[in-house]
């Protein structure tokens, strides 16, 4: 979402020389990070604030030995982006037993999703959730949630037929009581725009139960409209912090920076794409980093941590060191990379990379295409083939291309970079080569910018960036 945003201010930061912050060479830099600001839709007078602040900070401020200045203006921009966007990470509040939490919004805006990827977020943390269809009005609503709640296998309470929202809040906190669950995640009513119905019925939720969580959900492609929604929101209900969804779309993202200061509530949660399990807490400082291009090492990390099978690595090492991969074992390796998030995703987060948006989707979206295509021809071979690539020849590849309408030329290039692969791997004991921090939870990659078509890295971009990325990692083992 900050990409513009981002290569904006590296920009305008790198173009900052000479031994002191002054007036002088402080002057143009702040002009165009306001111009900046404002392109990226952040409210006005958010901006006015942080460029304040920025030259407050900046002005006469002395360069430390060594260090130049464009770097300690990073720092300084880095802190000021810290304080915009919450100052620090503000974890949920699980108090009450039952603990409630109300899910609040307008229509159209992910409230209904966001409650189901609260679910699968808070199962993940070990807790047991139990959804709550309070939104009566809107005929899909509930069948959406009972949807998603069987999508995700989480419970969901509903009293077939009732309007009245107040009973079945507490219907829904004795059937938790007497089932076990710790935490009720109220999805609650929207509209098209804030009135006095909508209002009144949640405030009524809101008096009655004392939930210890009002989070509002806000779509960060609505731009201002955002921040007058928060801010209404906040007015009559007092909320206790906000989930930020489509952090991954390509809209301008002021919102994003505009709304936890305009309101003075804490992002407590963000939505980064379009699968369930796709809602992370939001950290602040994390955050400041990735929009000026300094990584996020720490999230990629916890990323790894909880994507990568330690079981299935362990497994892998094994079979690699043996030459045993199979085309099965690939598949598997492929998805587990796949639950990792888009590629672009994590180029965006390893620090110092410097790979432009279009080409870190060019990457993601060549690899995404490339594995699909993997993945037909495996789904083409028998059985014992993809578990045995030494059986692959000549009328076994045309029988397959034939099956996966590919050309015999396609295929056999394919298997000759599956080959290229296994004898890289033949040997291979260390499987920390990528994220060293992780133990055995997963296989290393480092030399995946040399597998063509197998990795999705045609070319000599994708060599480059997956080169430079593995280089980076090695730093922080």
């Amino acid at each position: 979402m900050f990409d513009s945003l981002s290569e904006k201010l590296q920009g305008i930061i790198s173009k900052t020389r000479g031994n002191e912050l002054t007036q002088e060479n402080m002057q143009e830099a702040l002009r165009e990070i306001r111009r900046a600001l404002l392109e990226a839709d952040v409210n006005l007078r958010v901006v006015k604030s942080f460029i304040s602040s920025i030259k407050d900070k900046a002005e006469g401020e002395k360069v430390l030995e060594g260090v130049d200045p464009s770097q300690q203006l990073i720092k300084i921009v880095h802190d000021e982006l810290v304080n915009l966007l919450g100052k620090e990470q503000k974890p949920l509040d699980f108090s009450g037993n039952p603990s409630l939490i109300m899910v609040l919004g307008l229509q159209g805006s992910g409230k209904t999703t966001s409650s189901a990827k609260l679910a699968v977020k808070l199962k993940k943390d070990g807790r047991k959730p139990l959804l709550v269809a309070c939104d009566v009005y809107r005929p899909a609503a509930i069948s959406q949630l009972q949807t998603l709640g069987s999508e995700i296998e989480n419970e969901v309470f509903t009293i077939k037929d009732s309007v009245d929202v107040q009973h079945i809040v507490q219907s829904a906190i004795d059937y938790a009581k007497q089932s076990g669950f710790d935490t009720l995640i109220l999805d609650t009513a929207g509209r098209l725009q804030i009135d006095t119905d909508m209002m009144a019925e949640l405030l009524l939720i809101d008096r009655i139960f004392h939930p210890a969580e009002k989070l509002l959900v806000i779509d960060a492609m609505t731009g201002q409209e955002s921040v007058n929604v928060a801010e209404n929101f906040d007015a009559q209900l007092g909320l206790t912090g906000l989930i930020l969804t489509k952090l991954d779309g390509d809209s301008r993202g002021g919102s994003a920076l505009s709304v936890s200061y305009c309101t003075g509530k804490p992002i407590k949660l963000t939505g980064t794409g379009e699968k369930l399990n796709a809602l992370e807490d939001f950290y602040p400082e994390r955050m400041a980093t990735r929009i000026l291009g300094m990584g996020d090492i720490v999230s990629l990390v916890e990323r790894a941590q909880e994507v990568f099978d330690e079981k299935q690595a362990r497994e892998l090492e094994e079979k690699m060191s043996k030459n045993n991969f199979s085309y099965n074992d690939f598949l598997k390796m492929q998805k587990q990379m796949q639950a990792f998030g888009s590629m672009g995703n994590l180029l965006g987060m390893i620090p110092g990379l410097n790979i432009g948006k279009d080409d870190r989707d060019k990457i993601s979206h060549e690899g995404d295409k490339q594995f699909k295509k993997m993945e037909v021809f495996i789904s083409s071979m028998t059985p014992e083939e993809r578990e045995n690539p030494d059986l692959m020849n000549t009328s076994r590849k045309k029988r397959i291309a034939k099956g996966c309408g590919m050309d015999y030329v396609e295929v056999n290039a394919f298997v000759k970079q599956f080959e290229q692969m296994r004898l890289m791997m033949k040997g291979m004991s260390d499987m920390k080569g990528m994220f060293g921090k992780m133990g055995n939870s997963m296989p290393d990659l480092s030399n995946m910018g040399n597998l063509g078509g197998l990795g999705g890295f045609n070319g000599k971009l994708g060599k480059h960036a997956m080169n430079k990325a593995m280089k980076m990692m090695r730093k922080f083992k």
